[in-house]
């Protein structure tokens, strides 16, 4: 089987908990993740608008499938304050069979 097409993690960061909260809420009640897992203190370095610039960010950590990936993509853009959200997929090209079965459960 074709992991690297079917399952991904996906990368979203937020400014604040309470963002990220309600960003994995509508993820999880849109049925578009199996799992969001919010690491609360991450320090971000990057270049934005020709500047280096450091703050504090959320990450969430967003267990999909592919096919569930633009609609994602959609309400990440649509429901994030940032001007440019983070949206980054990695695939998943090994895992538990069980475990890749309860994504693909929770997202059906």
């Amino acid at each position: 089987m074709n992991l690297k097409s079917e399952y991904q993690i996906v990368l979203v960061t937020a400014p604040l908990l309470p963002i990220a909260r309600k960003l994995t809420q509508q993820i999880l009640t849109a049925k578009l993740a199996a799992c969001v897992n919010i690491l609360p203190a991450v320090e971000s370095h990057y270049w934005w608008q020709g500047k280096l610039t450091r703050s504090g960010e959320v990450l969430l950590l967003i267990k999909t499938t592919s096919a569930h990936l633009k609609a994602l993509r959609r309400l990440v853009k649509r429901n994030h304050p940032y001007e440019t959200p983070e949206f980054v997929t990695l695939a998943i090209d090994s895992g538990s069979k069980k475990y890749l079965q309860w994504i693909t459960d929770s997202v059906a």
